[in-house]
């Protein structure tokens, strides 16, 4: 069953509040057939898993450095293939491989061709007043 509570941080509150209340003013007493330890045992699920929440959370930052880290290693390895691609004799920077990485070739730069997207861009009514 899915929780249509909203507030998370309010329900955190709002237990630490009955819970610190209880234990001052009433602690020996029972509540909706529980006593303080078992009410305490019986909401322990949602601390557990804001826990859970918080060290998913550190190991995601992490691991988004980590992947910054190979993603510039990753990109000095694209840039060392693409050179060595454009000074290759048989290859080179006017070479369909060139294009074929996503390059525009000496000859089409020099031509003034472009490649454009082959995404169609929705074309806007015009309006006759």
């Amino acid at each position: 069953m899915v929780s249509t509570y909203k507030n998370p941080t309010r329900i955190v509150r709002k237990v630490e509040e009955v819970s610190t209340a209880w234990e001052r003013i009433a602690p020996k007493a029972e509540f909706g057939g529980m006593t303080l330890a078992d009410f305490q045992a019986a909401v322990g699920d949602s601390f557990t898993t804001r826990s859970r929440a918080a060290e998913l959370e550190a190991e995601l930052s992490a691991n988004i450095a980590r992947r910054a880290v190979a993603d510039t290693a990753t990109n000095e390895k694209v840039k060392l293939v693409v050179n060595s691609v454009k000074g290759h004799p048989t290859y080179g920077e006017n070479s369909d491989l060139y294009r074929a990485m996503g390059y525009v070739t000496v000859d089409d730069r020099a031509t003034g061709l472009t490649r454009k997207s082959k995404v169609e861009q929705p074309v806007e009514p015009t309006v006759t007043p």
